[in-house]
């Protein structure tokens, strides 16, 4: 239904125009060489328009960039700022604890650890907790971990996952059913399909295939699929893959990092999950760096009570800046006063009328699109009905398409995570900047096929 002719040139208008609007933004791109990509961090390079908005100031919903233009932020550091930008109780909490009690880099626990993972606990179900800095270690650690109890091998994963940058998790079901290393893996270290096996996700009879192999320590997976775009889960999938790896003796690591916008204890908690690990990050930070790993009492016992195994001193499963005051003192201000039930249950609330929204304005252009949506998430995709598998979800993406709707989106104050069409509320996020949304995207729409 789209012409491809006139989505190429509305492209090259809206990003003329972005130029136009951002030449302090281009400046300082064009300054930067001495990082590498430009950026201080080569994902930042992901953008519609050939250039990164340099950003002056965020808070709460909103993000005013060096041109002084000032956006709705449905990004949200893609997950990092559930919390909102500077939300006032951790601004507050990390303050304090830097002018009146120092000490980031001691090596030595504080209070804060306790509480942190004793709320952790009462939310997601599972008792024991460690910390790392990002949800790339607490992932890389649990594998870690969990290679060791159970002595085997493998790690599996759902096609087009999501884990950081997890080596195990880079791998797909290809063209032809087999695995394979996903494409543009940079300098893997050894041949993923040696390291991994994969299934697709909502694929009970491929997980069972794969697993009956027997050498699989761990199914690490993400209760819905979301950075390849939101895939949900169908009845009882969650339920087979809990059952499944049960019979086969292998353990279960829910990955909450994107999937904690189902509500306060992630969809472990939403959907009455049974996992024997949980990993988590960016969000209950609020925006101070910060992972966790979190484990049943039977496997905290049974790699506890292992002598050969090295987890104090060099066995790999630690960092220096792991666990330190700062990001705890933050991730106990997010919990126990910014992510709370009361937030998240207008952050659903939110979320739920940018979904209605959507399916509005596209069905009001009798466009083959659908929206689907994860708690305070919301994600539209190209194609309907909604992808079942990362693999379908993968084949229904349109970078041209995507670039032109955040391109029009962001030349008119409105940010989405650039990586897909991802919307998240946070607690600031308004009625009115959801309407705002969708009067833009669908001004967009009617440009392009009204």
């Amino acid at each position: 239904m789209i012409d491809r002719s006139r989505l190429s040139a509305l492209l090259a208008r809206e990003r003329a125009a972005y130029a136009d609007l951002h030449p302090r933004s281009a400046a300082a791109y064009g300054r930067a060489g001495h990082l590498f990509g430009r950026v201080p961090m080569t994902w930042m390079n992901k953008t519609a328009a050939g250039f990164p908005i340099h950003f002056e100031t965020a808070y709460g919903a909103r993000v005013t960039d060096v041109d002084g233009r000032e956006y709705v932020d449905f990004c949200l550091g893609d997950t990092g700022a559930m919390a909102g930008h500077a939300p006032a109780p951790v601004v507050e909490a990390v303050t304090r604890r830097l002018s009146e009690r120092g000490g980031l880099a001691t090596m030595l626990p504080t209070e804060e650890a306790a509480e942190v993972g004793a709320e952790l606990a009462r939310r997601f179900g599972v008792p024991q907790w460690s910390f790392t800095l990002t949800a790339t270690d607490a992932n890389r650690w649990a594998i870690r971990l969990l290679r060791a109890v159970t002595g085997r091998p493998r790690v599996l994963v759902n096609s087009y996952c999501y884990h950081g940058s997890v080596d195990e998790s880079l791998i797909v079901v290809g063209p032809d059913g087999r695995a394979r290393g996903r494409e543009g893996n940079v300098g893997a270290p050894y041949d993923v399909t040696r390291t991994s096996r994969v299934a697709e996700y909502n694929d009970l009879d491929g997980l069972e295939r794969e697993l009956a192999h027997g050498d699989v320590a761990a199914v690490l997976m993400e209760p819905a699929l979301t950075n390849i775009g939101i895939v949900l889960p169908e009845p009882g999938y969650l339920a087979g893959v809990r059952e499944l790896t049960r019979r086969h003796g292998t353990y279960l690591v829910n990955d909450e990092t994107h999937t904690f916008s189902a509500g306060p204890g992630g969809a472990t908690a939403a959907w009455g999950l049974e996992p024997d690990v949980v990993t988590i990050g960016k969000a209950i930070g609020g925006g101070v760096p910060i992972g966790a790993y979190g484990l049943t009492g039977e496997l905290a016992a049974a790699l506890s009570g292992r002598s050969d195994l090295d987890l104090v001193d060099m066995g790999g499963v630690g960092g220096t800046l792991a666990g330190n005051p700062l990001s705890l003192t933050a991730a106990r201000a997010t919990l126990g006063e910014v992510l709370t039930d009361a937030a998240f249950a207008r952050m659903v609330e939110v979320a739920t009328g940018f979904a209605g929204g959507v399916r509005k304005i596209v069905e009001g252009y009798r466009l083959p699109w659908s929206v689907s949506q994860l708690g305070a998430r919301v994600e539209y995709r190209f194609t309907a009905p909604a992808p079942r598998t990362g693999g379908e979800s993968a084949a229904h993406a349109d970078g041209e398409l995507e670039d032109y709707l955040h391109a029009y989106l962001a030349n008119r104050g409105i940010l989405l995570t650039p990586f897909h069409n991802m919307a998240l509320a946070c607690p600031q996020t308004t009625h009115d900047d959801v309407a705002r949304h969708h009067e833009v995207f669908a001004a967009a729409l009617a440009e392009l096929v009204g």
